[in-house]
């Protein structure tokens, strides 16, 4: 292969086929490069190759918000947007939802494979075990505010569980690694029901060891004067559907959050504390609190035709609907409907669920919504599902932090031991100004 035609992986004497690799001509220069395609994409260092003369630096590609870069190669989460299709390992999340528990698929994405029932019934105990806390992080809640942030003393607890492990850093020993698995998949409801009470001003209720995982996480939430908490199972099985379906999203904001900061080698408690942090943000996981505000100004099924054609307009937003990945409909959104008709046999009909249906109708059968492809999304129904449970609006994330955990840790377990991963380092396009002289603050205009 000549000087001006290059093999883009590096491999000399590699000769691809015309199907497989993309040919490059820099207009600049002349010069045609062969990069490599695979898996339908190519690496974004062959591009350093093109050069004007041997003093630059080469080309760099510039994807903001990467909408069209990926970052990692991933065995966990497969998403078909423009078909509506999820799975976890390959599992279509409707056969998930349908027969799976939630404490089986976070086995699931941490394995790989579904368990035995020897395999489960172990998991299951190593994680019920470890649903105690140190009693210094009772502590450590009681210092904040009564009226402070749920997600954010879950932030904060999550980081300080770092400090009570701290051989949670030993991340290239694989049984260390299992441990501190089990340790954030147990302990997390525990520490978002302890920022609940807290935000009530209500005693933390310790774990109980004869519930199951969303029952026990019910128990000490809700639990008051009763010797013993008996949750109901279908507010429980509801809970379980929408653990499930928050598990994992592949790349997602806060999932790529614990992967950066976990290429620097920290330790996971740290690392899943950066997801939370990136969850927090209402782009995110408080996407069905703007969802109710939506249902609450609209008020009555009267004002909703109005309503639509503000949207129409551009001066009202549709919220709930759509998805950055989903160009479908949302299959998650199929199944929490479902849940939330269980939810609402025990606790009553949430009367902003007559606008949503209502909405919902409108936007797939009007031609200005279908067009646009904008399907309802799991925001849609699960803020409904959270405030029938009674929970306040700043709990909501605090609800998508608990499953998703299985997934950040699944996603950080893969990050480590990937021989391809460093550090994570974006370049950047400066555009600054340049070799400035220095002027004396008495000069300055």
């Amino acid at each position: 292969m000549s000087e001006e035609t290059q093999a883009g992986d590096g491999q000399a004497g590699s000769v691809a086929t015309a199907k497989d690799t993309l040919s490059v001509t820099d207009n600049r220069t002349g010069k045609t490069y062969e990069v490599d395609i695979t898996d339908g994409t190519v690496r974004a260092m062959d591009f350093r190759q093109m050069k004007v003369d041997e003093d630059d630096f080469g080309l760099m590609t510039y994807d903001p918000a990467f909408t069209n870069t990926a970052s990692t190669r991933s065995a966990i989460t497969y998403i078909d947007g423009d078909k509506g299709i999820l799975e976890y390992r390959g599992y279509p999340i409707e056969q998930l939802a349908e027969q799976s528990t939630y404490l089986e698929v976070a086995y699931l994405l941490v394995h790989g494979e579904l368990p035995t029932q020897a395999q489960l019934d172990q998991w299951a105990h190593d994680i019920t075990i470890h649903t105690f806390v140190h009693e210094n992080v009772k502590e450590f809640m009681g210092g904040f505010r009564h009226d402070a942030h749920p997600m954010g003393m879950l932030l904060g607890s999550v980081g300080a569980l770092s400090t009570f492990y701290p051989d949670a850093n030993e991340i290239k020993d694989p049984e260390n690694r299992a441990i501190q698995t089990i340790r954030l998949i147990a302990k997390m409801p525990t520490l978002a029901a302890f920022a609940y009470r807290h935000t009530m001003g209500m005693p933390y209720v310790y774990p109980d060891n004869d519930l199951e995982y969303p029952g026990n996480f019910l128990n000490m939430m809700y639990k008051m004067t009763e010797l013993k908490y008996e949750p109901d199972p279908r507010l429980e099985r509801a809970l379980d559907i929408l653990f499930i379906l928050h598990a994992d999203h592949e790349q997602n904001c806060s999932t790529n959050a614990v992967r950066s900061v976990g290429s620097s080698q920290v330790d996971p408690y740290s690392a899943v504390a950066a997801g939370v942090a990136a969850l927090y943000g209402p782009l995110h996981g408080g996407a069905n609190e703007a969802v109710l505000r939506m249902l609450r100004r609209i008020e009555v099924k009267d004002r909703i035709p109005g309503f639509i054609e503000g949207v129409k307009s551009g001066d009202e937003r549709l919220m709930g609907f759509g998805h950055r990945v989903y160009k479908n409909y949302d299959p998650r959104a199929k199944i929490i409907k479902q849940a939330a008709d269980d939810v609402f046999e025990v606790t009553g009909v949430n009367p902003l669920l007559e606008i949503a249906l209502e909405l919902e109708k409108i936007a797939l059968e009007d031609d200005y919504f279908v067009s646009r492809k904008l399907y309802p999304n799991v925001d849609f129904y699960s803020g409904l599902i959270y405030e029938a449970l009674g929970l306040p609006v700043a709990m909501f994330p605090v609800m998508f932090a608990i499953p998703r955990t299985s997934g950040w840790v699944a996603q950080w377990l893969e990050l480590v031991t990937d021989s391809e991963q460093k550090i994570a380092r974006p370049r950047q396009i400066y555009t600054g100004d340049r070799t400035r002289d220095y002027v004396a603050i008495g000069s300055r205009s």
